[in-house]
Formats: structure tokens, C-alpha cells, sequence
């Protein structure tokens, strides 16, 4: 009926998600409102973590791609269910280590990192840095040196596939901003340049192909791609890698069309694939690496609305307007991402006008998803949009300088504050 399993119908004919009442939620917590399911996020951890352990070397391991939700409970979460993490910049380094998270568990990714990052990244024990392109080797390096270190390190290679997925969040194709090609050559002399540094440990290979994959054998073909790349500098270089990352970027649903993955299998699929590929290229399987973010967090999320106007211009268009907006989710403004909006007093039915439900923001294009088809609302009524766990409070902002909603962690039948609701005095915290 829903598009999440932790969304139901309450004994009272309201919305309810992961087993509590949305509408005390709200009351306790006020609008708008971040809820995380706490219990799916660790349940989508372990359909990782159980299949990494069913169908690849030991020591292989998911990283959580903190650049899908980064506040400090996560960090604490996905150390407590024994996952690694990826990281993109200082922020999330310095998010993870104030959560207590094992830095040595940590992948340092971004196609222009700082001299100051890097530095930062050492500093704090991240325990590999993933080198973009050759400028980066050397500042890596160079940093490396200057501490008198070994640092471990992946190269980011591009393969060259086509994820079929949206345009700006596709990062494996050859002209892709990330990366060194293959198809170029500069992979293969980026690996050659590496082995030349003796402050880098060259343990393996990186790619990423994009973000919301639903194709079957996307994972498969990158698989293939990469082995055979692997294969290649093994004979021309006499260079083994131990490991081989395929990134992230498994779909989530968003609405009642997509379809829903059986994640556990895919993974089967992928290292069935990668097994075979292993023993006809006679090459010694590598410890794999994956970076779930969006498919960890995202339908363990819910952002909660009150309802401020409602407007019908006949012939023409109805709006709903809420007490939040792009500042709390920019996708549908930045991508056009579709969600499931549901009514909290009446979630199950699903009315016969179609509404845009629109945000408070002083801009025309604060648009959270148009087209809805939804009972019609009162003024004070709560909204909810569903699969908001990702993507969201990550890229939330204070435009029109709107403070950012809080996030409250949900777990069996209690429920905490996570991060809390930023206030009028937070606005003008730095300003001098």
C-alpha cells in the first residue's frame, strides 16, 4: 500500500511511521520535522553486511556514503553495526571522528581535495584516501612525506558506463568530473606515477558509476570492466590490486512505480559475476569495497508539514503550502525527484484533485513534488513526503534565511533528538 514498510495505517485511521503516531511527533517536536527510523537503517546495514559475508572474501566491506545523511548519530550507528564509511570532505571527517568512529575505517573521497583536507585527513587517521587525479597524487604524497607516513590510498578510475540514471548524479562515464579514464590512458599512467611514490600504499581501485541504479547488470558490466583493467596492469606493470571498490548507487523507492530490489540478491549477482571473471582472467579475488548511501537511510525517512494555505485557481492549478520547502529538501528543485506525499489524518486515501505542494520560500521554483493527488486539506493539517532519509537534511540550507527543521531518531517506541531544530540566534551565529 505504501511505498516503505515502516509506513502504516494507525488503529486510528492516521498516519503512522515506524510503529509511532506522526501527529505526536509532531505535536512534541514541532514542524517541519525530520524523522529517522533508526531500527531500518541498522536492518538496511545488515542486508549488506550479511550478503558481503555470504558472497565475498573476508575482509571485505560496505562503506556508508556519509554524503547521503552526515549528522553524528549515524557515524555512531554504523559503527555499532560494524560498516566503514566514506567521506567527502573535512566536515564529514570531523562529524565522524566527534562520533567516536574508527577513522581506520574511513575512505576519503572528492575530486578536489585541498592541501588542507589532505592534511586534515592524516591528522585524523582516515585510514585511505581515494586519489582522484594526478594533481592530487602529488599533493598526497607530497603531505605524506612531510609526516614521514605511508598513506594507504585507491586510485578513482572512470569505466565508462552508462548507469542509465539521471544525468547529474551519472559519475562513470569517460567525461565524468571524477576520475581518471581509462579509455584515455591516463589511468594506467596515473598507476604507473603511483607506484613511483614512496609515501603511498597502493592497496587497489575505485569507481562509481551513478546513484539510483535499478539496471540488473550495471554493477556487472563495471565489474568486468575493472577486472579487466586490473588484469591489464598486472602484465604490463606487475602490479596485484587487494582491493576493488564498485561504489554506490543502488535505487531506493521514491513512489508506488519503482520497483522494489531485493538487494541481497544483487550482491549474489555481483560476486557470481566477479568470481567467475576472477578465475577465467587467473587473477586472485579482491577484498570488494561497496558505498550504500541513499539504500541505507533514505525509507528510514519521513519529513513531517503543517499546512499553512490552501489555494485552487480554477482552470488552472490547487496548492498546498507548507511550513517548509526547498531549504529542507531542494531535489525536486535541483532533479526533479519524485516523492510519495501522504495526508497524516486520512494517509490511505488518495483524493481526486491534484495539487502542488509547495514550499514557504520567496521563490517560484519552491516546488516539493506538483502533481499529488490528495484529500483535500484544512489550514493546520500535517503533511508527510515519504523516502526522505537521503538527500535532504544533507543538502538542506537556509535560504531566505529559514532555519533548518530538526532531526529525531526513532527507535522501538522511543524516540530522541538527534540534531536539534537551529533557532534565530543560529542564523547570525558567525555573522560579524
Amino acid at each position: 500500500m505504501f511505498v516503505c514498510e515502516n509506513i502504516a495505517v494507525g488503529a486510528d485511521g492516521r498516519l503512522s511511521f515506524a510503529g509511532q503516531s506522526v501527529r505526536a511527533l509532531a505535536e512534541e517536536y514541532g514542524t517541519p520535522l525530520y524523522l529517522m527510523d533508526e531500527d531500518r537503517i541498522r536492518h538496511n546495514c545488515r542486508v549488506y553486511l550479511d550478503a558481503f559475508r555470504r558472497c565475498f572474501r573476508t575482509g571485505s566491506m560496505p562503506l556508508y556514503a556519509s554524503k547521503a545523511n552526515s549528522f553524528r548519530r549515524i557515524y555512531q550507528i554504523m559503527a555499532e553495526e560494524g560498516m566503514g564509511v566514506d567521506v567527502v570532505s573535512a566536515g564529514e571527517i570531523y562529524t565522524a571522528a566527534q562520533a567516536g568512529f574508527d577513522m581506520a575505517n574511513a575512505y576519503f573521497h572528492g575530486n578536489n581535495k585541498t592541501p588542507e583536507d589532505i592534511a586534515f585527513s592524516m591528522e585524523q587517521g582516515v585510514g585511505w584516501i581515494v586519489i582522484d587525479c594526478a594533481g592530487e597524487l602529488e599533493a598526497v604524497e607530497a603531505e605524506a612525506a612531510r609526516r614521514g607516513i605511508r598513506q594507504k590510498a585507491l586510485l578513482r578510475i572512470t569505466p565508462g558506463i552508462d548507469p542509465h540514471t539521471y544525468e547529474a548524479v551519472a559519475t562513470g562515464r569517460v567525461d565524468s568530473k571524477f576520475g581518471t579514464p581509462i579509455e584515455t590512458g591516463q589511468a594506467e599512467a596515473l598507476l604507473i606515477q603511483t607506484l613511483q611514490c614512496p609515501h603511498i600504499e597502493l592497496t587497489g581501485f575505485h569507481c562509481h558509476v551513478g546513484s539510483q541504479v535499478f539496471g540488473e547488470d550495471v554493477f556487472e558490466r563495471t565489474a568486468e570492466v575493472m577486472l579487466r583493467f586490473m588484469a591489464e596492469m598486472r602484465s604490463r606493470h606487475g602490479y596485484t590490486a587487494q582491493q576493488l571498490d564498485l561504489g554506490g548507487g543502488y535505487g531506493v523507492r521514491y513512489v508506488d512505480t519503482d520497483p522494489a530490489l531485493d538487494i541481497g540478491a544483487k550482491i549474489e549477482r555481483v560476486a557470481s559475476t566477479l568470481k567467475a571473471l576472477c578465475a577465467s582472467l587467473d587473477y586472485p579475488e579482491p577484498l570488494m569495497l561497496m558505498e550504500p548511501g541513499r539504500s541505507i537511510v533514505a525509507d528510514a525517512g519521513m519529513t513531517v508539514y503543517r499546512v499553512g494555505s490552501v489555494r485552487k485557481i480554477p482552470g488552472f492549478k490547487n496548492y498546498i503550502s507548507v511550513d517548509g520547502g526547498m531549504t529542507d529538501n531542494p531535489r525536486f528543485a535541483l532533479y526533479g525527484s519524485r516523492y510519495s506525499v501522504l495526508l497524516e489524518a486520512s494517509p490511505a486515501e488518495k483524493g481526486e484533485t491534484a495539487w502542488d505542494v509547495v514550499g514557504r520560500c520567496c521563490e517560484s521554483g519552491d516546488i516539493l513534488q506538483p502533481n499529488v493527488n490528495l484529500p483535500e486539506p484544512n489550514c493546520g493539517d500535517l503533511l508527510a513526503i515519504c523516502t526522505t532519509g537521503a538527500y535532504n537534511y544533507s543538502m538542506a540550507s537556509n535560504y531566505n534565511r529559514i532555519p533548518r527543521p530538526p532531526i529525531v531518531m526513532l527507535h522501538g517506541s522511543q524516540s530522541s533528538l538527534a540534531v536539534k531544530r537551529e533557532t534565530l540566534e543560529d542564523l547570525i551565529r558567525l555573522d560579524v
